[in-house]
């Protein structure tokens, strides 16, 4: 069995565990979630391996980047990244990364760019499924009214990401939440 290195990092929004395998980032989600173990499991059961707490070159780059998005001087990252995850899941996380920074798409819209309305259930449970988070992006995706609906940091955090993204958006749209 191959090693998956795992750090923590806590960010202004709450912390966050980060992962590496093979010179990858295979995991930079909430710690605290919910589905924090099956997140886990489906992650350590593709890659055929198991967490050790240990830093790598690869963690260190993502915290950095992590810090200069934190601190609005980073809106691209070029951190390697691993998705783990089935062949649809990664066709929605590689949607998710397309998404403009401070921009927001509905569900149905990500839905209809993957190819069908009436996958939209599958969409939203392939972008809950995401361990990328902040890479790739899923906290953009918002309800077709424009609520902020289903965030693995919460929606406290998301609401926080948005604002950071996009703070003409915070002072209107958002002061609802």
């Amino acid at each position: 069995m191959e090693n998956i290195y795992i750090q923590y990092f806590k960010t202004p929004f709450g912390e966050l565990v980060l992962g590496s395998f093979e010179k990858k980032l295979c995991l930079c989600d909430w710690r605290y979630r919910t589905h924090r173990k099956s997140i886990d499991d489906r992650i350590q059961s593709a890659l055929n391996a198991n967490y050790i707490e240990k830093n790598t070159p690869v963690i260190e780059f993502a915290i950095r980047q992590l810090k200069h998005y934190f601190h609005h001087r980073r809106r691209h990252f070029t951190v390697p990244l691993l998705m783990a995850g089935t062949q649809f899941q990664c066709k929605v996380w590689d949607e998710l990364v397309k998404i403009h920074f401070g921009a927001t798409i509905t569900y149905s819209e990500l839905a209809l760019k993957l190819g069908s309305k009436l996958t939209i259930r599958a969409v939203a449970a392939a972008n809950g499924a995401n361990a990328l988070s902040i890479f790739i992006p899923c906290h953009r995706v918002i309800g077709s009214d424009g609520d902020l609906v289903g965030y693995a940091g919460g929606l406290n955090a998301k609401k926080k990401l948005l604002e950071l993204e996009n703070p003409a958006r915070g002072s209107h749209q958002l002061d609802l939440f």
